[in-house]
């Protein structure tokens, strides 16, 4: 994996977790305003708005450079509108980088031929 794609990767891993928070929280804000004087809908609504526009362009772009097939882009996209799918997909990225990290290291030290 060069840089580039681990960048790329480590940029949707790290906006995943904020964005499913944004999530819950803009969930939580929405109840709250039915129910109570509190209205956050607004400003949370735009935080979320902002990370979850973040995650898209960090999805398109890790996509391209790590050229998933369909069905793992796909995965990682339909867990960005699930309210807690954001917690997964930093567990799956991150995951995937560790893998990345020890065949990188059987490779240069001999252990694995590619």
């Amino acid at each position: 994996m060069d840089i580039k794609t681990a960048t790329a990767l480590r940029r949707l891993r790290l906006v995943s977790a904020p964005e499913a928070v944004s999530f819950l929280l803009l969930l939580v804000c929405s109840v709250l305003k039915r129910t109570t004087e509190f209205n956050a809908v607004p400003v949370m609504g735009a935080v979320h708005g902002i990370l979850f526009i973040l995650y898209v362009i960090f999805w398109a772009d890790a996509w391209n450079r790590a050229q998933w097939p369909l069905g793992t882009a796909a995965l990682y996209f339909v867990l960005s509108v699930l309210p807690t799918g954001g917690f997964f997909a930093e567990r799956r990225l991150k995951r995937e980088a560790e893998d990345a990290v020890i065949a990188s290291r059987a490779r240069r030290e001999g252990i694995v031929k590619a």
